[in-house]
């Protein structure tokens, strides 16, 4: 079982910053999605993809997947940077 551990981004369609404080455990994909022949509809037979754990820390994401042996790779979270801009700058 392999699995990606991460921060949850910002979501980009609100300025608020809920759950972004979060580290997500997610299982990675084991089996290839396929349409089904009558609706067309995708999906696959694997049920760990469907699984999402939060976690306060990395820390404690990192811990839970040593104690089950699942293999986790932690993606680093990128630094956040403030963009200041005046409405002039448009026109420069």
């Amino acid at each position: 079982m392999a699995a990606r551990i991460y921060q949850r981004p910002k979501n980009a369609m609100q300025s608020g910053k809920a759950r972004t404080d979060e580290w997500v455990l997610e299982f990675e994909q084991s089996e290839a999605r396929r349409p089904d022949p009558l609706m067309g509809w995708t999906g696959s037979g694997d049920t760990q993809a469907q699984v999402q754990l939060t976690f306060e820390s990395k820390d404690e994401a990192k811990a839970y997947a040593e104690r089950y042996g699942i293999t986790a790779r932690v993606h680093a979270t990128p630094p956040k940077g403030l963009k200041l801009q005046a409405y002039a700058d448009n026109f420069r």
